[in-house]
């Protein structure tokens, strides 16, 4: 018989606004629904986007505004508890945590990607970022017992620090599908091509990515940038190009679609991200599918996705300079940058959906087999 499991988080799939956090949701789920299980994903509405829809096997619903979505959430539990009984409910921690243990009868388990801190303070006003903050530190006394679904060591040791046990903390990795990113040599362009993949917001850094650049540019004056994604910091970084007089070398591509994204990734050369906190880093995994050396900052989830000196090279967040001599290293050394190529495809292989719903499977019948016994006794 299969679990019929509520997933709440603030964005699915098909929001224009989802990111990795939203990819690793569905990708799994999505595999659990094909061994047999009823998956309920309650989230915030979206303009373009229908009220309800299936997509991929998964019911979702869409209520409420975006930015008052987590103090609704209580009242849309409640109003689909009435016609829909579930055996669980999975509470997709992601920036404001939606408090599920005050209010959600049924067994609960938590999915955490990377907790802000302080680096909210770079992407959001002091108000906003209090609040953020002040909202985050009240998950380890609420959420103290609630086993919880992590993607990497970084944000485990993060969460055990501030004092979740460690046994109730267990790694789902981010993966991706090795049939859809995939080495296309036909592709490469013929001159040195840096770039970015991820969404285009002003704490992902990418700033500083542009900042190097610059610097590279000095050295490499046909090397071209292509930032694949967006976001609310796009007119920003638009202006810093135009200011620096970077506009003929530097390519905006906005959102892409799945097979745009993956010719563009096998466009490139190498790849940057200089977020100062990730999860993980999923498009770190997925460009290295592809066979793109990564050049990352040395950041909690980038640090863990990042294989130093193998699959790519880490450098100290904010330090333009060094990250520049490293995307100058890269391109000019053309025997390294081969030598990483098969290591890079090794490594994404590592990480596939299909063990990651495994593991989510596994956490989802050991917390029901508790509460089964827990009930007998």
């Amino acid at each position: 018989m299969g679990y019929r499991i509520l997933v709440i988080n603030w964005q699915d799939i098909k929001n224009p606004l989802g990111g990795g956090a939203e990819v690793h949701l569905h990708e799994i789920f999505k595999r659990i629904v094909e061994r047999g299980h009823q998956v309920t994903l309650l989230c915030c509405r979206h303009p373009e986007l229908p009220n309800q829809e299936i997509v991929d096997g998964i019911q979702v619903i869409r209520q409420g505004n975006r930015y008052l979505f987590n103090f609704c959430v209580p009242f849309y539990y409640r109003r689909l508890s009435r016609t829909s009984k579930f055996d669980v409910v999975i509470d997709d921690i992601n920036k404001i945590p939606f408090f599920t243990p005050f209010f959600v009868k049924e067994p609960i388990i938590g999915i955490i990607h990377h907790l802000f801190g302080s680096s909210i303070f770079i992407e959001a006003p002091p108000p906003v970022a209090f609040y953020v903050t002040l909202a985050e530190g009240l998950i380890p006394p609420i959420y103290r017992n609630i086993p919880m679904a992590v993607v990497s060591d970084s944000t485990k040791t993060e969460l055990t620090e501030k004092g979740l046990k460690p046994e109730n903390i267990h790694l789902v990795f981010n993966a991706v599908d090795n049939r859809e990113y995939k080495q296309l040599a036909e592709l490469k362009a013929k001159f040195p091509v840096v770039g970015y993949l991820g969404r285009i917001k002003k704490y992902k850094s990418v700033n500083h990515l542009i900042l190097a650049f610059n610097e590279v540019l000095k050295k490499i004056p046909d090397a071209r940038l292509l930032l694949i994604g967006d976001g609310d910091h796009l007119p920003v970084l638009k202006q810093q190009v135009k200011k620096l007089r970077l506009t003929g070398n530097v390519t905006f591509t906005g959102a892409t679609q799945h097979q745009t994204k993956v010719r563009h990734l096998n466009q490139m050369w190498l790849m940057v991200n200089p977020s100062p906190k990730e999860g993980w880093g999923l498009t770190v995994i997925e460009a290295n599918a592809c066979g793109l050396p990564v050049i990352a900052a040395n950041s909690p989830g980038l640090r863990d996705s990042v294989v130093h000196g193998e699959t790519g090279f880490l450098y100290p967040y904010g330090d333009y300079q060094q990250l520049a001599a490293l995307i100058i290293k890269l391109i000019h050394d053309k025997k390294l940058r081969k030598s990483l190529i098969p290591k890079c495809t090794d490594w994404a292989l590592r990480f596939n959906w299909e063990n990651s719903a495994n593991e989510m499977m596994n956490l989802i019948t050991k917390v029901l087999s508790r509460r089964e016994m827990h009930e007998k006794r």
